[in-house]
């Protein structure tokens, strides 16, 4: 667990820089240099983009991680890595065909709601494919369990520069059009950044041989196209359907504000994810179970105890943080509080994404995903109409909860490991207590003292109970270095 915690270290704290930066401009630079129509346009791109990244990568950037450990002699790793770089074009190239010959018919789909949108689908198409691409020469090095620089690139590049161009706008060197076009410009070159530092950790040499599985390798990537597609959607399918259901766009500007401050949470486990993908894999194309069920524990409980902290800090300090936003921004307490509950449950289950994707039984993923997909859209088109943003924050979470129950009863079954512990069950109980301790009771000073004091007091608690407790071994050995205990 040794090099895990130390990548999902930098990882983690490389994360939260970006998402610093990406609060900044989520919650002060979008919602006030950009009007709330542009900024829900932007939002509205952006999750289309993801929600396509899945089809562009053709599942590849799974299949790397999956596939790569078996391969021995150097002619069969660079043919499958050969085969990794030009599949996605077997979906780019048509889809791009498609887009081309149907531009009028699918710009109108997507505009039905919101007229805006139809002058930026080509936008759309390219964001996906620079994403995928990414992800792909990002696979390329956590298969050589180098992590940290991609994990930059991922994290904070894109935002430091989409901060700029919000600067831009704000001292009208761009206008809000030329905005969008810059923001294309910058997924561009993220992938382009990530595919040089792929190629200096292995160089590759083309060699078009035949593997001896490509029926699994091709397989593994199909269904991983609608396994990864279904990760996409439960992220974004209700921003998608909030700008196609809802007559004003603005409503998906301020439902991205209430997800940005609930997603915080996800932080660690997006940090941990990306050592512990290639790492699972090892395991299990090594049979080393063992290992495997340690890590699935050990995963869980770090992530869970990581994470409760930060779901304090969100849910005990939204009012104030609320009181400094513009006004129009600041209806989806109720959204934050839900997807705050979901996204705790996400991390709780630490690795098991990972065993699912890497294990023999990922097929299951997609019956698992095509049931995930059904609820999420089933959910959003009774409770969208209902209660606006707060019931597409509620059918997200009952989506996520269905989701979240099969995969561990799953895994239960099939590897007879789970990840919960007593331990567990003493993180929920602290994060009860303080919830309710602390959630009616703050300082009687300007807001952002405020949260700064509260937040200490609240952090001093928490981690004071953990290690009282001795609720997880890493942790605590990491309290005592730090504080020379």
């Amino acid at each position: 667990m040794g090099m895990v915690f130390t990548q999902s270290f930098k990882n983690t704290i490389s994360t939260y820089i970006g998402f610093g930066i990406g609060a900044i401009n989520t919650l002060f630079l979008y919602t006030n240099f950009l009007s709330d129509e542009y900024y829900g346009l932007v939002a509205f791109v952006l999750s289309a983009a993801n929600i396509m990244m899945p089809f562009m990568a053709f599942g590849v950037h799974n299949a790397i991680v999956k596939f790569y450990s078996g391969y021995k002699s150097k002619n069969s790793i660079n043919s499958f890595l050969t085969l990794m770089l030009f599949l996605p074009f077997l979906i780019v190239l048509p889809v791009g065909l498609i887009g081309f010959v149907s531009y009028e018919t699918i710009s109108s789909v997507l505009a039905s709601e919101n007229t805006i949108v139809k002058n930026y689908i080509w936008h759309i198409f390219v964001i996906a494919i620079a994403m995928a691409y990414f992800e792909i020469f990002y696979a390329w090095t956590k298969v050589q369990l180098q992590t940290v620089f991609g994990n930059i690139m991922k994290e904070i590049f894109h935002r430091i520069l989409i901060m700029i161009l919000l600067y831009g706008v704000y001292l009208e060197w761009l206008t809000a059009d030329e905005f969008i076009l810059g923001l294309v410009a910058v997924y561009v070159v993220r992938m382009m950044l990530m595919k040089l530092y792929a190629y200096a950790i292995r160089l590759p040499k083309f060699r078009f041989q035949k593997l001896d599985n490509i029926s699994n390798v091709l397989n593994y990537a199909l269904l991983m196209i609608v396994a990864g597609s279904i990760a996409m959607v439960i992220l974004d399918i209700d921003k998608f359907m909030i700008g196609l259901m809802l007559e004003h766009i603005e409503n998906v500007a301020y439902y991205s504000v209430a997800i940005f401050i609930a997603t915080v949470i996800a932080v660690p486990q997006r940090a941990m994810h990306q050592i512990m993908m290639p790492l699972t894999a090892q395991y299990l194309n090594k049979n080393d179970f063992k290992a495997l069920k340690d890590l699935y524990k050990r995963s869980s409980l770090n992530l869970l105890v990581v994470s409760g902290f930060i779901f304090l800090l969100i849910i005990l300090n939204i009012n104030q943080l609320y009181q400094i936003l513009p006004k129009e921004f600041t209806g989806g307490l109720i959204v934050v509080i839900i997807i705050s509950i979901a996204k705790l449950y996400d991390n709780a289950l630490g690795n098991n994404n990972a065993i699912l994707f890497n294990s023999d039984y990922y097929r299951m993923v997609l019956v698992f995903g095509v049931l995930l997909t059904i609820v999420a859209v089933l959910f959003n088109l009774i409770f969208i109409p209902l209660f606006g943003i707060n019931g597409s924050a509620i059918a997200t979470f009952l989506a996520i909860a269905v989701y979240n129950t099969v995969k561990l009863i799953y895994v239960k079954r099939k590897f007879n490991m789970q990840p919960f512990t007593l331990a567990s069950l003493k993180v929920v109980i602290s994060v009860i207590i303080l919830s309710f301790v602390f959630y009616f009771w703050d300082f009687p000073f300007y807001p952002v003292i405020n949260i700064v004091l509260k937040s200490l007091v609240v952090g001093l608690a928490y981690f004071i109970i953990i290690y009282k407790w001795n609720i997880s071994e890493d942790i605590s050995i990491q309290i005592k270095k730090h504080l020379k205990l």
